[in-house]
């Protein structure tokens, strides 16, 4: 047994830290991928730039250590307006620093190459789509809001699993974020999709397929909260949207509690199929 299918293994706890919930996704994720063997899409390249727009105005990329990376000023200018966006950038900066406790800012700054509007390339400050939602929140614009809902569509477009297995997660939580959801809210959520990814694959290895995800999905919920999951939609007045985007962090525990019982026992029984 590898050690990553070791570590996705061990038993989810309810106060299990971020990094960890995301080494038990990423373990998953890369099995799964291993067995699937399904042909590649085209991968992004180190070092590969793209154009994005926001509101007609023009916003660089580059592909770095498996992310984008964007660059800081083109986002300042589409925000803001402003004329001199490097000058509000560097007093930004500054603030963010020394006034807002922002302090490992620096660190996750990058002077990237990106193309000029001379045609040459200059080395300029990027950086991931995480930092940069974390930065246009400090800048006082109404259209901070649009712009994180953009960031959540554009930040990780094109990556695929084989290049970032965690893509799902950082996908998730930005839409979370721009969604407005609490970081204890988000916390939760993350901790269910990683339960979630567990106890399927623990499913996968028995054959269950189909129909069958779903009458299983049932009994869970229905020892967990006394329904089946599409009365617990009812009770919460919804229709096609995603009932665990809508529960409490109390629900979301109770519900990973469930799973986490129950992909244990099926490692334990190792019977096949939906007996």
């Amino acid at each position: 047994m590898s050690d990553d299918k070791k570590e996705y293994e061990k038993p989810i706890s309810l106060d299990m830290p971020m990094d960890e919930a995301l080494e038990r996704f990423v373990s998953v994720t890369k099995e799964e991928l291993q067995e699937k063997n399904e042909p590649q899409g085209e991968l992004l390249s180190e070092g590969e730039t793209q154009l994005v727009t926001f509101r007609g105005k023009d916003i660089r990329q580059v592909f770095h250590d498996n992310e984008w990376h964007f660059s800081v000023v083109d986002v300042i200018e589409a925000i803001t307006g402003s004329d001199r966006p490097r000058k509000y950038w560097s007093d930004l900066k500054k603030q963010l620093i020394e006034k807002e406790g922002f302090s490992e800012l620096s660190d996750k700054i990058g002077r990237l190459p990106m193309r000029s509007s001379d045609g040459k390339n200059y080395k300029t400050d990027a950086v991931t789509t995480e930092t940069l939602f974390r930065i246009v929140q400090s800048i006082p614009s109404k259209k901070v809001e649009a712009i994180k809902r953009w960031l959540a569509k554009v930040g990780y477009e094109r990556i695929q699993e084989t290049q970032d297995p965690e893509i799902a997660i950082k996908r998730a939580m930005l839409t979370y974020k721009a969604k407005g959801y609490t970081d204890e809210w988000i916390n939760a959520r993350v901790q269910s999709i990683v339960s979630r990814k567990v106890l399927t694959r623990e499913w996968d290895k028995r054959g269950i397929e189909g129909i069958q995800y779903g009458i299983l999905t049932d009994v869970i919920s229905k020892g967990t909260f006394g329904i089946k999951t599409k009365e617990h939609k009812q009770v919460k007045g919804l229709k096609s949207q995603n009932l665990r985007d809508h529960m409490s962090p109390l629900e979301l525990a109770l519900t990973m509690l469930g799973e986490t019982t129950t992909a244990e026992v099926a490692k334990t029984t190792r019977r096949p199929g939906i007996s």
